[in-house]
């Protein structure tokens, strides 16, 4: 992936914050436009149309969650979320809300960095749709058109919820699937609560796919929120 004519929108009312993002931004040879209020955010998501935004939630304007439901309305570029609000509540009603991931402040800029550019892979191979089919990290293979799971060439069997879970990571790869999201969809609304059925379906899948339960690599938790799963398109490094 090339960072080359990459236009990212920073959508944050701090001036500090906004010349922090744009010199790191430049840095790496992204194109900055900077917002200060949700309503010019707005408009530049539209005039504009940039590849990604970095939306702060306290915007003197309006709501930024407002800004993200509305943005959603006319867009799906992918969102990261950053804002100093750190309470499980925030973060969980951005992501159910479209955001592609959340990032509490202070934050470190390689990490932003290197979650900016992960969605933006995913973005450049289809990862946000259908289209993209067979996924893959080291000796693990994920194929969603057969609905076939190998690990070191070896076939992995799964029940048809953890297939399901998995299902679900892997059509959202790099980003994070919130519990709600997950039991909703393979459990059904009514069992929108039971994070427990979750969570053992999790560790059996951590099991049979490799990953230290202890340190997951592969499967990562975002405490209270929900599962990552990081797998790369096949064609990808």
């Amino acid at each position: 992936m090339t960072t080359e004519c990459r236009r990212i929108l920073v959508i944050d009312d701090e001036p500090q914050i906004r010349r922090f993002l744009r010199i790191s931004l430049v840095s790496q040879d992204f194109a900055v436009s900077e917002a200060a209020t949700g309503r010019e955010g707005l408009a530049l998501v539209a005039s504009q149309v940039p590849d990604l935004v970095l939306l702060d939630l306290g915007l003197p304007d309006m709501e930024g969650q407002r800004v993200l439901d509305e943005l959603r309305r006319i867009n799906q570029v992918p969102v990261i979320v950053v804002s100093v609000r750190e309470q499980e509540a925030e973060k969980v009603r951005a992501l159910d809300s479209g955001a592609n991931d959340y990032v509490t402040k202070p934050f470190g800029i390689q990490e932003l960095l290197a979650r900016i550019r992960a969605l933006l892979r995913q973005q450049d191979s289809a990862g946000f749709g259908p289209s993209a089919l067979r996924l893959r990290r080291a000796g693990l293979e994920i194929d969603l058109t057969t609905r076939s799971v190998t690990l070191e060439a070896n076939a992995v069997h799964l029940t048809p919820k953890e297939y399901a879970v998995l299902d679900q990571l892997a059509r959202h790869a790099g980003r994070v699937v919130t519990q709600t999201q997950l039991l909703r969809h393979v459990w059904g609304p009514s069992h929108t609560h039971d994070t427990h059925y979750l969570r053992i379906v999790i560790s059996k899948l951590r099991h049979k796919l490799g990953d230290d339960p202890h340190s997951p690599q592969l499967l990562q938790t975002e405490a209270g929120i929900g599962y990552r799963l990081l797998v790369d398109p096949v064609g990808q490094r």
